[in-house]
């Protein structure tokens, strides 16, 4: 009945819902967050120091924008909804005040603009697989941030990307017309 080990905590594999996984993750704190994916819960890394410098520069660019301003949020390690069992947890994640006023009502709200960064353990199949996810849930764009190459893959569909590195300047846009910056001062 069950395959996967966290801590000493094993994890069911007879949940079908993200509404079951929730209820039973409620009943089971366990440290760390998991996505769920068709019955499937896998353990998600959680940011590693090195990249929090990252998190920190995008943080703060965010701070810039009129979004910002007017309440909105870009938030680490939320939950974003795909659908009844799919559950996302993007790196970093962007939500309306609006949106989160629908959280207070307990609407699970799906992600527009989705950031991830590239860890050592995810394969290529794994970023198609997320990247899929966010557009299937009515994601608008997804950045893909790779350290080790000093790149952003920006998807603005789910079958197309584009590269940016050293001074190419990178925009949220359509999403978040203002949050843009060069891709050489998030690594500098």
């Amino acid at each position: 009945m069950t395959t996967t080990l966290v801590q000493t905590e094993v994890l069911p594999t007879d949940l079908q819902t993200v509404e079951e996984f929730e209820n039973w993750q409620r009943q089971h704190v366990s440290e760390g967050s998991f996505e769920f994916l068709d019955g499937r819960i896998i353990q998600k890394e959680s940011m590693k120091q090195d990249e929090a410098f990252i998190a920190n520069f995008l943080l703060r660019t965010f701070m810039q924008t009129t979004a910002f301003q007017k309440g909105d949020m870009l938030l680490p390690e939320l939950d974003s909804y795909v659908s009844e069992t799919r559950k996302r947890v993007p790196d970093l994640t962007y939500f309306t005040a609006e949106e989160i006023q629908q959280m207070r009502q307990k609407v699970r709200v799906k992600s527009k603009f989705a950031i991830e960064i590239l860890s050592d353990s995810e394969s290529f199949e794994d970023v198609i697989d997320k990247v899929q996810d966010y557009f299937d849930a009515g994601g608008l764009l997804v950045w893909y941030i790779v350290p080790k190459q000093q790149k952003i893959y920006v998807y603005a569909s789910p079958d197309e990307s584009k590269a940016y590195k050293g001074n190419e300047v990178i925009s949220a846009a359509p999403v978040i017309a203002d949050f843009q910056f060069e891709v050489s001062q998030m690594f500098s």
